[in-house]
């Protein structure tokens, strides 16, 4: 059975290119090993990210990422059985949230992914995606 959840965290300590250059190669690695496929998106201190697999699969690995101590208060935002993935194209993608990166066009303040639905999140997520905002993804 294939699920996708979708999630909100805070970081801890600053969001730096090294550190999520890491987390980008070890996900993609990891995912595409195991069939796990979706997108982390990034800035403004938190991480908010969709994962689409097998039930199983997806949550050992959500429980690894609880235990992950780059970041704190993670919270499941969506979750749900699939039909197909949604996030198909990528192992991970990488979009950046950040409101000072002027290349995103995203006006970040605007969206509290804390006050919506997880429909609605991963409706914008969508919405970046749509506007070429990944950064990088491996197929």
């Amino acid at each position: 059975m294939l699920i996708r959840i979708v999630y909100l965290s805070s970081a801890v300590g600053p969001q730096t290119g090294t550190m999520t250059q890491a987390i980008l190669e070890k996900s993609q690695a990891w995912n595409q090993a195991n069939g796990i496929t979706g997108v982390l998106c990034q800035g403004q201190g938190v991480f908010l990210q969709a994962l689409e697999g097998e039930r199983k699969t997806v949550t050992e690995l959500y429980t690894r990422i609880c235990a992950d101590q780059r970041h704190n208060n993670v919270e499941i935002l969506h979750c749900e059985s699939i039909l197909e993935r949604r996030y198909k194209n990528w192992s991970m993608a990488l979009v950046n949230l950040s409101d000072i990166d002027p290349s995103t066009k995203i006006d970040w303040p605007e969206f509290d992914p804390y006050s919506v639905t997880g429909m609605l999140v991963m409706a914008r997520i969508d919405e970046l995606l749509a506007e070429g905002t990944v950064i990088n993804g491996l197929d």
